[in-house]
């Protein structure tokens, strides 16, 4: 949010638009115009909510083809707040129609999602000073990923970025203020730092991508080994071109008995438990699918289930219950039948079944690897990149946004250990394996960490043969 003379804007809000909402009342702010950088693909905006409950209108760059009332920009109109002055440039590469924003004169910030409160980022503009809200076309450590066009090629995207970094906002002075629109954890980059804000002369000294010596290179570079893109992410940017409806036009959720959770999973439903990993383990439903709150939940939700699947959900009580839900929402997930009352503790009183996901400890795993090197399927699904830099000998690598697909050539009757960096992706991997058929599935506690703190890294050399699936 950015505010000056009482007035104010929204730069790309998130879909629960209450948080602008109670701090502009608390600032005595009107919100006037809502704008968005682009099409986001990661999540759901809020913008034509916020738009309809404010009077505000939306700003969009013009080659977004939104089909809601919006003023599409083009490169150098201007807007003025107050005693600020907006300009947008249109920064094509992520997408085509990012814009990024560039902001002078006196005013008051407020980081993009951050309400008052402890850790908000608020700070008064110096004259000649600038700022630029940025989008996902330039990151603090990182620069947006070129892949998310159907019609244009990674490389045509990546050197339109490189035209948009170079030419438009490296061309900024290098005291501009550089405000994001996501910080570390995004899907949206590889790199993404943990800071909220930066400057474009610090960027330009530390930034990976900044650094390419050509555009070549830098179509090189973002260009080879992209991450692969979540199936969500195309749902999602139709859902912001058309606008999302209101979070208060979802219908209430309906609580289900152990037994309609039943003839819920006979029809196809997924039951989705959002508790901790550890809980989970001890007892859950058989089939269950575990994604946690305490980690990127909303993201692995869109990668695991997509925006299609009828869902039952299992959380610690009817708070997380509705936390699961808004979270869901955010990235388009809507299709809940309902969750379980009570949550296992009435499953288990109706007397039905639970399973348990076994945990390992790191010296019984190393045990169990030398004493028997083929017993087990050692499965690591951290990203690619993570298990290069190093993994336990005998693993092969699975990563969990694609462990779905590709457990051909696995035994389903043969014992199974499971790893990530700490433990979360390892439980979402473990209860997906568990789904596929497997019978014994294992989760090593505290992941590949923990096996570091015990074994120490790798020493250098060839690498221990790889045990073989059965029929191999």
């Amino acid at each position: 949010m950015i505010a000056s003379e009482g007035e104010a804007a929204v730069i790309d809000p998130q879909r629960d638009i209450g948080i602008y909402l109670d701090e502009a009342a608390r600032h005595g702010f009107t919100i006037r115009h809502v704008i968005e950088t682009h099409l986001h693909a990661d999540f759901v905006s809020g913008h034509r909510e916020l738009a309809e409950r404010t009077g505000a209108k939306i700003y969009l760059g013009a080659r977004a083809g939104a089909q809601f009332p919006h003023v599409p920009v083009h490169d150098g109109h201007e807007l003025s707040i107050g005693k600020i002055k907006l300009k947008f440039l249109e920064t094509p590469g992520h997408t085509i129609e990012s814009i990024s924003i560039v902001v002078t004169e006196a005013g008051v910030v407020a980081g993009p999602g951050v309400v008052t409160g402890p850790g908000v980022v608020t700070e008064s503009g110096a004259a000649g000073d600038p700022l630029v809200f940025t989008g996902d076309t330039l990151f603090i450590g990182d620069v947006g990923r070129p892949d998310l066009s159907p019609d244009l090629t990674p490389q045509q995207l990546a050197a339109m970025l490189y035209d948009s970094l170079h030419n438009k906002l490296l061309a900024l002075p290098d005291s501009t203020r550089v405000y994001p629109a996501h910080g570390a954890g995004s899907l949206c980059g590889r790199q993404m730092s943990t800071e909220r804000s930066s400057t474009i002369g610090k960027q330009r000294a530390t930034n990976y991508a900044l650094r390419a010596s050509s555009k070549e290179e830098f179509v090189q570079l973002l260009t080879s080994e992209l991450p692969q893109r979540p199936g969500y992410f195309s749902q999602d940017v139709e859902l912001n071109r058309t606008g999302a409806a209101a979070l208060t036009e979802l219908p209430p959720l309906a609580t289900l008995t152990p037994d309609q959770v039943i003839e819920k999973q006979k029809a196809g439903g997924v039951v989705l438990d959002t508790r901790p990993p550890m809980q989970y383990a001890v007892a859950h439903i058989a089939g269950s699918i575990q994604i946690g709150l305490s980690g990127q939940f909303a993201s692995w939700a869109g990668i695991v289930l997509g925006l299609n699947q009828e869902l039952v959900l299992v959380a610690e009580d009817d708070e997380h219950i509705q936390e699961t839900r808004l979270r869901l929402a955010r990235v388009g997930i809507e299709r809940i039948a309902g969750y379980l009352e009570g949550g296992v503790t009435s499953w288990i009183r109706a007397g039905r079944p639970v399973v348990y996901l076994p945990n390992i400890e790191v010296d019984e795993l190393r045990k169990l690897l030398a004493e028997d090197p083929g017993y087990l399927h050692v499965i690591d699904v951290r990203k690619p990149a993570e298990f290069e830099s190093g993994h336990i000998p005998g693993a092969v690598s699975k990563p969990v946004d694609e462990l779905a697909d590709a457990l051909d050539g696995l035994d389903r009757e043969r014992p199974v250990a499971v790893y990530c960096k700490s433990g979360y992706r390892s439980s979402i991997a473990g209860s997906l394996l568990e789904r596929a058929g497997f019978k014994q599935v294992i989760n090593l506690t505290g992941g590949y960490d923990a096996w570091l703190a015990v074994n120490g890294p790798p020493p250098p050399g060839p690498e221990l043969p790889r045990a073989q699936p059965s029929g191999s």
